[in-house]
């Protein structure tokens, strides 16, 4: 008896565990969230499906928040790291900042905190920046300088423009890529959205994956 009992526990033993998925907490604002959007048209779900399809075991978090700002996200991430637990983290903020007018420097010292944050153990990042057709040249080009600026100083995986997708379409096609009012992208924007986006991702899943 008492060999079977050695037996098995050597058998036990022996037997590799399987990985636990991935966990990838998603922070950002309403277009993380899915504001607007039946649950299963949201950019968490399209992303998780996209990379479901394409055989990764990975979990995305939705740590989107309508109305959020980076200032805001600064705060927030503080207590989503240690709820959540993730292996690596998308920072997609910023939107809120710039249509409320906030000061291209403020929120880069927002998002430098999010990141040193979220980057503490040597998690990996992806962060995802956004940008607007519809402000001054001048303006555009002092907030598209944040995002490669922060990459580099964190050394994170980069999206300059989350909705560059869209703004590629021809102009006539722009409406149906959006909701109503005008902002938030459609489930088919978000569909695009994700083919850009999704890439990315894979991206962070092999480093967050060689991390283990």
């Amino acid at each position: 008896m008492k060999l079977k009992a050695l037996l098995l526990t050597l058998l036990l033993a022996a037997t590799p565990v399987a990985a636990e998925p991935l966990r990838i907490l998603a922070f950002g604002d309403s277009l993380t969230e899915g504001y607007g959007l039946p649950p299963k048209d949201g950019l968490v779900p399209q992303l998780q499906h996209w990379l479901t399809e394409r055989g990764h075991d990975v979990v995305i978090l939705n740590g989107g928040l309508s109305g959020d700002t980076a200032t805001g996200g600064r705060v927030r991430i503080g207590y989503s790291l240690p709820r959540t637990k993730p292996d690596a983290v998308i920072v997609e903020l910023g939107a809120n900042d710039l249509l409320l007018g906030f000061a291209p420097a403020t929120v880069e010292d927002s998002l430098d905190s999010i990141l040193e944050q979220a980057g503490q153990g040597g998690k990996p990042l992806l962060l995802v920046g956004i940008a607007s057709p519809r402000i001054s040249p001048e303006l555009q080009q002092e907030w598209a300088a944040i995002w490669p600026r922060l990459a580099t100083q964190h050394d994170t995986l980069l999206l300059p423009n989350l909705y560059q997708p869209l703004f590629d379409q021809p102009p006539a096609e722009l409406p149906e890529l959006l909701q109503e009012d005008g902002l938030h992208a459609s489930a088919k924007g978000v569909s695009l959205i994700v083919e850009s986006l999704g890439p990315k991702v894979e991206d962070l899943i092999a480093k967050a994956e060689a991390g283990r």
